[in-house]
């Protein structure tokens, strides 16, 4: 079986001495859209085993944003098992990203559930910054590991 990897960005910015702001989207579609908690993620996307992962980051980044990510020098974070098995391959920058608005692009859902009816839904509907330690508890639990190592990453630029 084919090990599916994803790759994303990680955008950060600090906004006092000590403190961290991270840019996370908040999922879209029917089962995301009540939940905050736990339902957000970094923007970030599957990529085939032939493709840079960086350059797949870059690609998913504008789709799901609707807007070019920042050019930086990214810095390879790590490589994370969810717990879906998937492996993200997350690259990290400094940089105050400040969009006019997100585009996210869509998926297609049957929605109700049986009910045949096929219709679109944005893969990501919000994005914003957050202080590292409110992200905790806003990304999905399987990429907190990701902020730890942001962590690291940050105090070793310091």
């Amino acid at each position: 079986m084919m090990q599916v990897r994803s790759a994303g960005l990680l955008l950060y910015r600090r906004t006092d001495p000590g403190t961290v702001e991270v840019w996370i989207a908040h999922m879209g579609g029917p089962f995301w859209a009540r939940k905050d908690a736990h339902a957000w993620s970094i923007p970030k996307g599957e990529y085939t085993e032939d493709e840079d992962p960086l350059a797949a980051a870059l690609r998913e980044f504008a789709e799901e944003m609707g807007t070019p990510p920042p050019a930086a020098d990214y810095a390879h974070l790590g490589e994370f098992r969810q717990p879906s098995r998937k492996i993200i391959t997350v690259y990290a920058a400094e940089q105050d990203f400040q969009p006019g608005k997100i585009v996210s692009n869509t998926f297609p859902l049957e929605w109700p559930k049986g009910s045949g009816r096929i219709q679109q839904y944005p893969e990501i509907d919000d994005a914003r910054w957050f202080p590292e330690p409110e992200a905790r508890l806003k990304l999905v639990k399987g990429q907190l590991p990701v902020l730890d190592a942001l962590v690291e990453h940050v105090k070793g630029q310091s």
